[in-house]
């Protein structure tokens, strides 16, 4: 019609239903369209009456929502419009309606809000009238006066309004005329009006053409042909014994059921008389639902009934004579509804994943639900089952939204499976479900909880490093990495060391491992804290309180605490009186064991005693009485060994060797002190003598090497010197190719010794130190630690390095600056670039001071013919090059076999604490007697 019509009507017509529109108000919109206009035609401007801009739908997410039907309209999301999906045949969607109006909804997804639209579809004409035949053939008596009135086929125009037949036209003739009768339905009938007496052998029959025309612009028509036959003297037509019928039928009637049964009567006899009842083929449906018997007049079923199809039939039926004439009449079958359609369900949108902390009220799923049945048949409840956290919302035109109505636990349910009931009101009702499949997403609401308020741990002492002690478990019930724990220790500072030195736990497992070998005298209980934290966001935790126990073990020997060991090499005497009885307390032993419990319980017993049966030891009380009385010809020194031993297990024990003077007086015993000395051992007498005949075959050896070291040195940097003044390319050679006095000094420091004797040869000294490999020169211009010549790799080059003709230029960044490169005053001047030494004369010199610096080793004391640390070179090269540029390194080595105190000569000069050495010491298995 928008092509059809003109520009003016067009404007118009929108203007009209825009005021209509207006008027509905919120909620509803109402638009206009001719049928058969073009897919994408505009039908009306969706974005302005929703209030929003053309771009802002796709992003508000409207659609169109159709309820089982083909989409007849689209949105265009650029301009907004409403427009068609297609052709739209209004007569196959409405048939002969008045007003075809078709609903549908649009849905704004993201606010869920439902908008009802109807549009009404205008009819052009675009149908022609048309006949049921396209030839009829009328037989009139010829005794048929002039007025005579013979109904005819009536047209049929499926268009409405204007566009539907208005007006009948007679093809010119001089018997017949053609009038328009109008029934009660609105319907135009035509009939044959005869002008004038028919005369059957002046004309048998009469050819007519009947024409139906419509009042559309441009008019469309249809024709039929009308054959009169003359007959003689049948003037009466049937007659209907109802002007019309009317009956109900239930929708579920079955097949072949007669409904109805018509009755026509003629007045006439005979043939004229005979009636035939005959179905009226009119466009539709009924035709093809009904059949009409000829003969008796039944109306059967031949299609079942639908209500929601169609709910109202007509059914034109004619009566016919023998001659010809006919009659006729309208049967409207009415199609009662039953309940046979269930409910039927139209998800919108629905969502399978919820989170479970979503506030009540979160929308789930939203739906339509229809019933094609009518009136209670369609009324629908819905329904959920019950003690779920759910609930149906109603909304417009049959929607419902599922909304949650408390808060989600995910841990007591993951998933819901949502079954929505739909029942309509019919009896017996129909019901249909559907189901809603809902996820419970999880939030890490849960903190890990440990199986156990508090954990006890026992791990006996010297226990193995690496020592899995206990093993704790938390559990989190929440899921995937919220339900992923990690373990950890609360640190805190323990005896002056952090917690993690001690014990470790594996963050996964939540073993705890011991770092350490655990002392039971040093500690006997660790209070931990074990903090068991998800993996969430953010994380939560929880804590638990581990009591450690340290477990005791026989592993420290008993401690001699009276008679105390002397430390000024004097031995302790306990005095007996020789006029003591039997029973006499001499003295006590007293000792304490670190352990405890039964490990610590102490026995005593006489070991060994230079005269047996005079003393006895208190197995639990330690004290020493004398056994029996004593005698004149008991020694003086009396010697016991007296053994502690606790009841472990294994039992560790301790001696202690007690020297008993038996003298009547102080002087008496005063007198014979001498006689406690230990005399000199000669075995040890013999092993200082072989050590000191040792050193002075190594300290000849080491000279030997130096000496030969420095003649292929100084032959080195002879040839080199040679090679230099032959030509440019051996300009230079490398100051690698020489000993420098630091290579010469750590070369001494390496294999220097010192040995110290006192007046006592048991308390000899005797020092190796260990190499040393990390001589450098300081330079005063940089101020950094520069390592260029060594000793070891000195060695290297000497044993195995043969001169080539052409050497590399010379590294300058070693070079000394004027006043720190040695000579003969410190500070002469000579080349800038020039090799060290700088002269045959400082050579020569230079050996002289190595060789006597070399002799001087062999006194540990020795300052090596300088101050403290010159090595007796600052007096030639000045007070810059002095030994705190090659560091000690020198060691104590404990030689077996002797009293040796391990020292430091170096160390102590420095006021330092001697260092360790390489070798392992070793207790000498003898004991001591003092």
């Amino acid at each position: 019609m928008a092509v059809l019509l003109p520009q003016r009507r067009r404007l118009v017509l929108l203007c009209l239903f825009s005021a209509a529109l207006w008027e509905a108000g919120v909620g509803q919109m109402h638009y206009s369209v001719t049928e058969e206009i073009d897919k994408g035609s505009f039908v009306g401007n969706l974005s302005k009456d929703l209030g929003l801009e053309p771009l802002m739908l796709t992003e508000r997410g409207v659609r169109i929502v159709f309820r089982g039907r083909t989409q007849l309209f689209a949105l265009n999301p650029r301009s907004g419009s409403l427009v068609t999906a297609g052709r739209i045949d209004r007569e196959e969607l409405c048939a002969q309606s008045t007003r075809c109006l078709v609903n549908f909804n649009i849905l704004l997804e993201d606010k869920l809000t439902i908008y009802s639209v109807e549009v009404e579809i205008t009819d052009i004409n675009d149908n022609a009238p048309r006949f049921g035949v396209e030839e009829l053939e009328l037989k009139i008596s010829e005794t048929n006066t002039p007025g005579f009135r013979i109904p005819l086929k009536n047209a049929h125009d499926a268009d409405v309004g204007e566009n539907t037949l208005q007006k009948y036209e007679l093809s010119p003739n001089d018997h017949f005329s053609l009038e328009v009768r109008s029934g009660a339905d609105g319907n135009k009938y035509p009939e044959l009006v005869l002008e004038r007496a028919l005369d059957r052998e002046e004309e048998a029959a009469h050819h007519l053409v009947l024409m139906a025309l419509d009042g559309g612009n441009p008019v469309r028509s249809g024709t039929s042909r009308i054959r009169v036959m003359v007959l003689d003297a049948n003037d009466n037509a049937p007659v209907f014994t109802q002007p019309g019928y009317h009956v109900s039928v239930p929708e579920n009637m079955p097949i072949g059921t007669r409904i109805l049964t018509v009755t026509a009567t003629d007045a006439d006899e005979g043939y004229n008389g005979q009636v035939a009842y005959f179905q009226e083929k009119t466009p539709g449906k009924s035709s093809e639902v009904f059949e009409l018997k000829s003969a008796s007049g039944d109306i059967t079923i031949i299609k079942s009934l639908d209500y929601e199809d169609a709910k109202c039939h007509e059914i034109d039926i004619e009566a016919q004579d023998g001659p010809g004439l006919l009659t006729r009449t309208k049967v409207f079958v009415t199609v009662l509804d039953v309940n046979d359609n269930a409910p039927e369900f139209y998800m919108t949108t629905a969502t399978s994943t919820i989170s479970e902390d979503s506030p009540p009220g979160t929308v789930i799923a939203l739906f339509n639900v229809h019933d094609r049945d009518s009136g209670q048949n369609a009324f629908i409840t819905c329904s959920l089952p019950e003690n779920l956290p759910f609930k149906l919302e109603r909304s417009v035109d049959n929607y419902h939204r599922l909304v949650t109505t408390r808060a989600l636990d995910r841990e007591q349910f993951s998933s819901y499976d949502i079954t929505v009931t739909a029942k309509d009101g019919g009896n017996p009702s129909l019901f249909m479900d559907t189901h809603v499949l809902l996820q419970v997403a999880d939030i890490n609401d849960n903190p890990p909880t440990f199986f156990h308020t508090s954990y006890a741990a026992y791990i006996p002492e010297n226990n193995p490093r690496g020592t899995s002690i206990i093993s704790v478990k938390a559990h989190d019930p929440d899921s995937d990495e919220n339900a992923h724990v990690i373990y950890s220790l609360t640190e805190y500072t323990l005896q002056g060391a952090p917690l993690s030195s001690y014990i470790s736990i594996n963050s996964d497992t939540g073993v705890l491992y011991a770092l350490c070998s655990f002392d039971y005298e040093q500690f006997r209980e660790l209070q931990l804290w074990v903090t068991a934290q998800d993996s969430g966001k953010p994380p939560l935790s929880s804590n638990v309180s581990l009591s450690l126990f340290v477990l005791d073990e026989n592993d420290n020997t008993p401690e001699i605490l009276y008679p105390a060991l002397p430390t000024d090499g004097s031995t302790g005497v306990e005095l007996a009186p020789r006029s003591a009885e039997p029973g006499y307390l001499v003295t006590k032993v007293v000792a304490v064991d670190r352990d405890s419990g039964q490990n610590a319980w102490l026995s005593y017993r006489l070991l060994k005693a230079s005269e047996p049966g005079l003393f006895a030891v208190g197995l639990h009380t330690g004290e020493v009485r004398t056994a029996r009385a004593l005698l004149d010809r008991d020694a003086l020194k009396q010697s016991l060994v007296v053994a502690v031993q606790d009841h472990g297990q294994p039992p560790l024990s301790a001696t202690v060797t007690l020297t008993v003077a038996v003298a009547d007086s102080i002087p008496d015993v005063l007198a014979d002190l001498n006689s406690l000395e230990p005399s000199a051992d000669s075995d040890t007498s013999y092993l200082t003598l072989y050590l000191v005949v040792a050193v002075a075959a190594v300290s000849c050896v080491f000279l030997a090497f130096v000496i030969v070291l420095l003649a292929l040195r100084l032959l080195r940097w002879h040839r080199s010197r040679l090679l230099q003044a032959s030509g440019a390319k051996f300009a230079g050679a490398p100051a690698s190719h020489f000993v420098g006095v630091d290579g010469v000094q750590a070369f001494l420091q390496t294999y220097s010794h010192e040995v110290s004797l006192t007046a006592d040869s048991r308390k000899s000294h005797l020092i190796f130190p260990q190499p040393n490999y990390a001589d450098t020169l300081i330079s005063q211009e940089s101020c950094e630690k520069k390592d260029f010549l060594s000793a070891p790799q000195s060695l290297l080059e000497d044993k195995g390095e043969e001169l080539f003709p052409q050497q590399a230029p010379p590294n300058t960044d070693w070079r000394f600056s004027q006043a720190q490169r040695p000579g003969t005053s410190g500070s002469q001047n000579g080349d800038e670039t020039g090799t060290w030494p700088n002269n045959q004369f400082d050579t020569e010199m230079l050996q002289a001071m190595i060789l006597a610096s070399a002799s001087e080793a062999a006194d540990g004391s020795s300052t090596l013919g300088g101050g403290a640390g010159t090595m007796g070179l600052s007096a030639r090269y000045g007070p810059q090059f002095t030994l705190q540029h090659v560091p000690d390194y020198r060691q104590n080595v404990y030689i077996p076999g002797s009293n040796a105190t391990l020292t430091n000569a170096a160390g102590k000069r420095d006021g330092k604490a001697p260092a360790g050495g390489n070798g392992n010491k070793k207790k000498s298995g003898k004991k001591e007697k003092k």
